[in-house]
């Protein structure tokens, strides 16, 4: 494919219709911000659908079990983080390829690539599954488990590490459906499997109906029983649709390991998951720094975080729909529309993250008062919030410049810079400023590093990635 003329000049052409069985892709009569919202609302609502399920269930255990019990689900996060950080990287990667596919008309390349990223994550799946439900116990008790949790933790992590080789498939499901367009059918399936934890959690839990009491242990079967009917629920609807990723005979002949493909797919996942996992284990430093400052400094931090969680949505899914539509336009031959497509997708970070930073800003004091009662810890979370909100803005808008650069396979200078920005800017800041100006001096830290981020991923963007030779990958 031939060079694309510079971003800024990107004419407002239209991209080809997709082939038959998928969501179209962007319509020539409708502004770009319009196929940015339709794209985007379903995977938003999805976020913070997921986000409140997992509030609920934490709730369900520390109000009905005690909390010991949500000590011991909570215990097994890290190891479940890790596993899920490569199911989504895969998915990255996958949903790039297949984005590029789909936006080229050619659904046999993305029945290809999702039979690839499927029978990557069945193995690594059956893996976990089978040394995971073997060595359950050393493994919690290698992570420090307290002795007081040990059993309930390791029933609970034991029924989650089986099953997951379906729930791997699921996940991964949902994020290659976005590649061609469809962010309808995930919230669908979202509802189904978060409705049916929130309904058999408490129900396990109590006994209702002549269901056994299973404890710890209930929240781990609601999962499983969620995800299999949400799966067997998509399974069906994406036949019914004729999906190019329903589970039918012609995505079944693909359900092989293609290693040009898998190659393809790592390049961009590989790094991704990465990404994740230094940035959880960044934030694993910050929270020592804030603990040295008492159960306050702990429990602000904790009301904090919740708030940024649910302000920080709309810029993670801006950056996902502007990866998506970039390899869309990759595929179909119309590299000249990512100009607009980054240009869009900043202008919705700006509307949308900076409304919800300027709500969040108003109301700081009821939203703290949710999660906290002693009005003097609510002072300090409030403080805190505003030290940092503001930058959640800049955030967005490095993420939405990462994502356009993703679509196109460039990955790993984007990567690198945001992991630089954590680690080598932010966490060093943090300790250094916790030790000036006390516990204000961890949050200015996140500022710093937001900035640092979207600095170095403009100047990459503007000077490097701009005048490159854009091609599909695949």
């Amino acid at each position: 494919m031939s060079g694309r003329p510079p971003l800024d000049a990107a004419p407002a052409h239209a991209l080809p219709a997709a082939p038959p069985g998928g969501a179209a892709l962007p319509d020539p009569s409708r502004p770009l911000w319009k196929t940015f919202l339709f794209f985007l609302l379903p995977m938003l609502l999805s976020n913070v659908l997921q986000s409140l399920s997992g509030t609920v269930n934490n709730i369900y255990l520390g109000q009905m079990l005690g909390v010991r019990a949500l000590a011991a689900v909570s215990g097994f996060f890290p190891v479940m983080f890790f596993f899920i950080a490569f199911t989504i990287g895969l998915g990255a990667g996958a949903s790039v390829l297949i984005g590029q596919a789909w936006g080229a008309r050619e659904p046999e390349r993305a029945r290809a690539v999702a039979g690839t990223a499927l029978s990557v994550v069945l193995v690594f799946g059956l893996m976990v599954a089978v040394f995971g439900g073997l060595f359950t116990r050393p493994l919690l008790h290698a992570l420090g488990t307290p002795a007081d949790i040990l059993p309930d933790a390791t029933a609970y992590a034991r029924i989650i590490l089986i099953a997951m080789p379906g729930l791997f498939v699921y996940l991964l499901s949902t994020a290659m459906l976005r590649g061609v367009g469809d962010t309808l059918t995930p919230l669908y399936t979202l509802l189904i499997s978060t409705g049916t934890g929130l309904l058999l959690t408490p129900a396990l839990i109590r006994g209702w109906a002549g269901l056994p009491q299973l404890g710890v242990a209930s929240a781990a079967w609601a999962t499983v029983v969620g995800f299999v009917l949400a799966s067997l629920w998509m399974g069906l609807h994406l036949r019914r649709r004729r999906s190019p990723l329903a589970p039918d005979r012609a995505l079944l002949r693909h359900l092989r390991i293609d290693w040009t493909l898998l190659r393809a797919v790592l390049k961009v996942g590989v790094p991704t998951g990465v990404q994740m996992i230094v940035i959880s284990l960044a934030a694993v430093v910050l929270l020592s720094l804030v603990n040295g400052f008492g159960s306050d400094a702990t429990a602000a931090y904790g009301a904090v975080n919740q708030v940024i969680a649910y302000v920080q949505f709309p810029a993670i899914s801006i950056a996902i729909t502007a990866s998506v539509l970039g390899a869309q336009a990759i595929g179909a031959g119309r590299a000249d529309q990512l100009g607009r497509i980054t240009a869009t997708a900043l202008g919705m970070n700006l509307a949308l993250t900076g409304g919800l930073v300027l709500l969040a800003y108003l109301a700081s004091r009821p939203l703290m008062g949710l999660f906290i009662t002693d009005p003097a810890v609510i002072e300090v979370a409030q403080q805190l919030l505003h030290i940092m909100l503001w930058s959640l803005v800049v955030f967005g808008m490095g993420s939405a410049l990462a994502g356009v650069m993703r679509a196109s396979g460039s990955v790993l200078v984007p990567t690198a810079i945001t992991i630089g920005a954590v680690l080598l800017v932010e966490v060093p800041a943090a300790w250094w400023m916790s030790h000036r100006f006390g516990l204000q001096g961890i949050w200015m830290a996140y500022p710093l590093g937001f900035c640092a981020m979207l600095l170095m991923q403009t100047a990459y963007y503007r000077g490097v990635w701009r005048h490159k030779r854009i091609e599909r990958m695949v």
